[in-house]
């Protein structure tokens, strides 16, 4: 019902951070992955109808929600992290071995 309210958050937060972050840190990609996923995340919502255009906006309440946010959102964007992690690391490795072979 409200798991796409956690990467939602971390999207907002990594978009703001990212702007005045160094580009080596790729936070285009992991933007991209956080926005994609919310979006994906709320269509899917809305055609369940679990959530709705107007006010309270999600069907269930609180009681419900608070589980699932931990339950499912949480383990999800710190997944996504993770894949960011190991992607940055991947391409800071490719960029110094490319810079290797073109010095030798």
């Amino acid at each position: 019902m409200a798991c796409f309210l956690v990467p939602t958050a971390a999207a907002i937060v990594t978009t703001a951070v990212g702007k005045k972050a160094s580009e080596k840190y790729h936070f285009n990609w992991l933007n991209s992955m956080l926005w994609g996923g919310v979006a994906m995340l709320a269509i899917e919502h809305i055609s369940h109808g679990e959530f709705v255009p107007y006010p309270p906006f999600l069907t269930a309440g609180l009681p419900e929600v608070w589980p699932e946010m931990m339950r499912v959102g949480v383990p999800m964007t710190l997944v996504i992290f993770l894949i960011w992690g190991v992607m940055v690391v991947v391409s800071a490795r490719m960029s110094k071995k490319a810079k290797y072979v073109e010095a030798n």
